[in-house]
């Protein structure tokens, strides 16, 4: 994986992080979700991660953000190896194939809204926990959910702080869950929380 650079030096942003837990644990030819689609960056990413003979599961509630998606993916030749879905990421685990379920080699979520979208119309506690949960069930051995969650909108605190409470309770015996944030800058600038299943 290439990192973002500026003057030779490593992005330690929570995407760029992200992107580069998530591409020690990702195989050509695996299968992974991107929960929240947003402008398609994750989407590109994965898709490039899983090569030509992998499949990648994108999920949002918004017609412009699944369109964006679709028209990212395109310019990279890169759509026969996605599926998107018009969904909430709650819905999971009721749209990937039974036969994939404890498969699923990394799912995505960047939480908030969509940039350059409405910022109203953001992800909610509520539904994030709920496909956190059904992403437990999804995930392979040794695979990763990655969570970007943001602070410095309405509501982003709340759900930071939700995503906090469920990794902290996981069991140590079969999760290793991490926390990644700046500690010498804003306080609302964005955490990462990654999940790997044991």
């Amino acid at each position: 994986m290439q990192l973002d650079t500026n003057q030779n030096n490593i992005s330690f942003s929570a995407v760029t992080l992200s992107h580069l837990y998530a591409s020690s644990v990702i195989r050509p030819n695996d299968v992974v979700i991107d929960a929240t689609c947003g402008n398609g960056n994750d989407t590109i990413f994965l898709a490039e991660a899983v090569v030509n003979g992998g499949k990648v599961y994108g999920f949002d509630i918004q017609d412009i953000a699944i369109e964006a998606t679709h028209k990212a993916l395109s310019a990279k030749s890169l759509l026969s190896q996605t599926e998107l879905l018009l969904q909430s990421h709650d819905e999971m685990l009721s749209s990937i194939p039974q036969n994939l379920h404890g498969k699923i080699r990394c799912i995505m979520f960047n939480l908030g809204y969509l940039p350059g979208g409405d910022k109203h119309q953001i992800t909610l506690p509520s539904t994030t926990l709920e496909a956190l949960q059904q992403s437990l069930q999804l995930l392979a051995v040794g695979g990763l959910i990655s969570i970007c969650a943001y602070r410095g909108h309405d509501g982003g605190e709340e759900e930071e702080m939700a995503v906090a409470k469920f990794c902290s309770q996981l069991p140590k015996q079969s999760y290793n869950c991490i926390k990644t944030e700046h500690i010498n800058e804003q306080p609302n600038r964005p955490v990462l929380y990654c999940i790997q299943k044991l």
